[in-house]
């Protein structure tokens, strides 16, 4: 399975032309470049299932997001996306926050791991196993592979939070209010041919600090 080029234009073309009219007009390309992207998510899931069990039998069709965008509280009302996306999260007993996030747009697709947007309770828990644990969590991050394939992103506090010391070694890395993992993808290998294999390869790597972030939520 790979992301076809016509999808990779679709998008493109719905950044240029992003109204409905232009939309409905192109709904056969929005239709076709849905599915590739739907076909391509199923595949990568089960190519990380085979390494991380709590997504095996997710749905591609149930992880894809929406192309329609909520305009209802923003100034920008232009109506679709210009990106497909898609999340996989664990089920189960292997289901923490922290899961794998693929991201398609041109000269912007990335791959994402780690926490965002999650529950008080939860971030405090993740919290206290950082502060806990913080040798085994710079271990992780400080691997050369680690720090050579990601970039640790998300939103701080200024200061250390409530019910933490801020002398706390660990100090800066309690501060996140979410703590992404990045690895920015080139258009060229998400067209290539092994575009599943390199994905994999790059979920694979994030699947450490995804398994230390879920380990006090499950």
């Amino acid at each position: 399975m790979i992301i076809k080029k016509e999808t990779f234009q679709f998008l493109k073309d719905v950044k240029k032309n992003n109204n409905r009219e232009w939309f409905n007009a192109n709904k056969d390309k929005y239709v076709a470049a849905n599915e590739n992207f739907i076909a391509f998510t199923q595949s990568l899931i089960n190519e990380v299932a085979k390494f991380d069990k709590s997504v095996a039998g997710l749905d591609a069709k149930s992880s894809v997001f929406r192309i329609y965008r909520d305009t209802r509280f923003s100034k920008d009302k232009t109506p679709y996306k210009t990106f497909f996306s898609a999340v996989l999260m664990g089920q189960s007993e292997g289901c923490g926050v922290a899961g794998y996030y693929f991201h398609l747009e041109p000269e912007n697709s990335m791959l994402v791991g780690g926490v965002h947007a999650t529950e008080p309770k939860a971030l405090k828990e993740i919290r206290h196993e950082i502060s806990s644990n913080g040798k085994e969590f710079l271990k992780i991050i400080n691997d050369k592979k680690f720090k050579d394939t990601f970039k640790i992103q998300g939103e701080k506090l200024v200061k250390v939070p409530q019910g933490f010391d801020k002398e706390d070694p660990m100090a800066e890395y309690l501060k996140y209010k979410e703590m992404m993992i990045c690895h920015s993808v080139a258009d060229k290998n998400i067209l290539a041919d092994d575009s599943i294999s390199y994905c994999t390869k790059i979920f694979k790597a994030m699947q450490p600090f995804n398994a230390f972030v879920n380990a006090p939520l499950i």
